[in-house]
């Protein structure tokens, strides 16, 4: 079993500094210090370096806030190819909008264009701003993207006007991924493709609480019998919890059992300018079908 580090090349993204317990990144021209529970090393850089960052999170009360200096700004945009991707500093939240790391997948999905009609179906679990759903549209999908966060979904769709893909088939839903799945599978809808990418917690738009350890399992046995006979591959990225990608096999095996095809699995990681340190962020795991790797 090999174990993969899949690392960001996104030229709009830079990790300048990373180590006692903080990140230092600039994207989209904005420079910005960010907790990094991760980095346990020691900061490269002087502390010069980090003072000219135009923003910090402060950790404190429920989420934080966020510490702005003189003309930064607090929403701005940048792209990758030809999607753009509008962000944001919000105090409730020390994210702005979109995960560079995940970026190699992405360019995986990107790879792999779509060329029939009707377009395959993708399903996105966890969409969060779209980045993952606007790729895989513009490779020739026709993406279903679910999160439970409506200020989410909502910024998904700015993101799909900001790209000039107005016209690409995505819909846009706001619903909890399992209640969601659940009644996909009632209804006998099926999917090429399946993305998740869950939280450790969450709570849906009406309440319904999610714990990753306890419902990432049942919630991909649910995601199998979505699966359609012309199904290519399953994605799922894990965060914010003690496990090993190990872990993505096992549960990626047991729900394609009979299916054949491949398990891939690894870390994806962001790559420190200077040194080249690597900044471990989030476990990985993908099957794909038979051919389709």
């Amino acid at each position: 079993m090999e174990i993969s580090v899949l690392v960001s090349d996104w030229e709009g993204h830079r990790l300048l500094d990373s180590g006692d317990g903080f990140k230092l990144e600039e994207i989209g021209g904005v420079r910005m210090i960010r907790s990094e529970p991760k980095a346990w090393w020691s900061k490269s850089l002087p502390a010069a370096e980090w003072a000219r960052a135009v923003a910090e999170h402060e950790e404190g009360g429920r989420e934080g806030r966020w510490k702005l200096k003189g003309n930064c700004p607090k929403e701005w945009e940048t792209q990758l190819g030809k999607l753009r991707f509008q962000l944001r500093f919000m105090d409730n939240s020390k994210q702005f909008g979109v995960f560079a790391e995940q970026s190699p997948h992405w360019k995986w999905v990107a790879a792999r264009p779509q060329k029939l009609e009707p377009r395959p179906r993708l399903l996105n679990l966890f969409g969060y701003t779209g980045a993952a759903s606007l790729g895989a549209a513009q490779a020739g999908w026709h993406v279903t993207h679910v999160d439970a966060s409506k200020p989410a979904v909502a910024w998904g769709r700015r993101n799909q006007e900001l790209s000039g893909m107005a016209e690409e088939p995505i819909r846009w839903i706001i619903e909890d991924a399992m209640t969601f799945v659940k009644r996909e599978v009632k209804r006998g809808n099926k999917y090429e493709a399946i993305m998740l990418d869950p939280p450790a917690f969450g709570r849906g738009p009406t309440g319904e609480f999610w714990k990753v350890e306890r419902d990432l399992a049942p919630l991909l046995r649910a995601c199998r019998e979505l699966l359609s006979p012309q199904a290519q591959f399953i994605l799922l990225t894990v965060y914010t919890i003690d496990a090993s990608s190990i872990l993505c096999h096992n549960l990626l095996e047991e729900n394609t059992r009979g299916l054949g095809g491949k398990i891939d699995i690894g870390e994806l990681a962001l790559k420190q300018e200077g040194n080249g340190r690597l900044l471990p962020l989030s476990l990985w795991g993908r099957w794909t079908a038979p051919g389709k790797a």
